[in-house]
């Protein structure tokens, strides 16, 4: 199998070397054989700590060591090769008498994923491990978790494989640290319950009191026998679609059709008033809240009413508190900005470096539009 690696990677190196002659500005060796697991966090994706020194940097930074959570799966790294080699560690850990000692869930990334894993057995392997199979969806990771082992405001860790791990993303609890890795780690580290545990250096003890080290994960990167497309949920539209009519309750709290914004009007526009300068972070979940607001997605100016009521107001350090030029008193961020609406200004926001950092979550581009915002003016946008 390594021969079959080697002769398709030699196939395309030639589109992984420079063109003749071309010069670069800067030049960066990686060696292979010293990079490491690494795990991100806590409420940012990029802070980043090799494995090796993650034990030293919990203690050093007083993060709740006990892992409260372990969660793999949803858009990103769910993969049939995520979940084998994912569903090897847990199979090593039962083989052993171990089950998971944190909480486990896993989010299928899609219908053909759960169908796969569940004929050749991983989802079997998952659950007698102790885990929870959860919706094909994107659950936790958006913030879709009625989660009640902890309260709110009560501090804890969670890890996770998910792509995004801002604060209060997950379970609205400011308090958790989440951690976003691989799903090989995730998965080893729920096995031991702690943050304190590196999977290649620390031994666990079996059922008996035996010590025992986790193997290295093993999956196939495609299944064997093909993917299993599952339930199929498709539904074709009628092909005369002149008759099709949307029907949408105009007292409906949860749906409401969009209406076409307005076209530039062609002129400059001058003295516009800042809504909010935001100070620091500003990524899509301080522009645009999950969790109990995704209940307004399909409602443009209900779910508007989160615009930026996470992000900090840099003149006076506190989060949905803007003052309102027209008269001088402080107000909510989209509250100020209907008021603005309402008396027909347009009004520009202010960000910091690496602004909207976080998913492509196209209620943070609508909600500003909506408003009557006209520019959004920062050091640097993410992506």
């Amino acid at each position: 199998k390594r021969k079959q690696i080697g002769d398709f990677s030699r196939t395309y190196a030639k589109e992984l070397k420079e063109d003749q002659g071309a010069e670069y500005d800067q030049l960066i060796e990686i060696n292979l054989s010293e990079l490491e697991p690494h795990i991100n966090g806590p409420f940012t994706p990029d802070l980043a700590t090799p494995i090796s020194k993650f034990k030293e940097a919990v203690k050093a930074n007083g993060w709740p060591e006990e892992m409260k959570v372990g969660l793999i799966g949803s858009c990103t790294n769910s993969s049939y090769e995520d979940m084998s080699r994912a569903a090897s560690i847990a199979r090593d850990a039962l083989d052993h008498g171990v089950k998971a000692k944190s909480l486990f869930t896993v989010t299928p990334g899609s219908e053909q994923i759960r169908a796969t894993i569940e004929r050749d057995g991983q989802l079997q392997t998952f659950e007698e491990f102790g885990g929870m199979v959860l919706a094909n969806a994107c659950g936790p990771c958006i913030g879709q978790w009625d989660r009640r082992d902890v309260k709110k405001g009560e501090k804890n860790s969670i890890v996770s494989s998910y792509n995004r791990n801002f604060t209060s993303r997950n379970d609205a609890n400011p308090a958790t640290h989440a951690f976003v890795t691989s799903p090989d780690l995730v998965v080893a580290m729920t096995v031991a319950g702690t943050l304190n545990f590196n999977p290649l250096t620390d031994s666990l003890k079996d059922k008996d009191g035996n010590e025992f080290m986790l193997k290295a994960p093993t999956g196939d990167g495609l299944p064997a026998n093909g993917y299993d497309p599952g339930m199929d949920t498709y539904q074709a539209p009628p092909k005369d679609r002149s008759q099709v009519n949307v029907a949408v309750s105009p007292t409906s709290d949860r749906l409401q059709i969009l209406e076409p914004f307005n076209a530039w009007d062609g002129k400059d526009a001058t003295d516009l008033p800042i809504l909010i300068k935001a100070q620091g972070k500003t990524t899509t979940d301080h522009i645009s809240m999950a969790g109990p607001w995704l209940k307004y997605r399909g409602h443009l100016d209900n779910i508007s009413n989160n615009m930026l009521i996470g992000a900090i107001n840099s003149a006076n350090g506190e989060a949905n508190k803007v003052e309102n030029f027209t008269n001088g008193e402080f107000g909510t961020v989209p509250g100020v900005a209907r008021d603005y609406k309402a008396k027909g200004i347009r009004w520009v926001v202010v960000g910091d470096w690496n602004y909207g950092e976080g998913s492509s979550r196209e209620h943070a581009a609508l909600e500003p539009r909506h408003l009557g915002g006209l520019a959004i003016i920062t050091r640097s946008f993410a992506r």
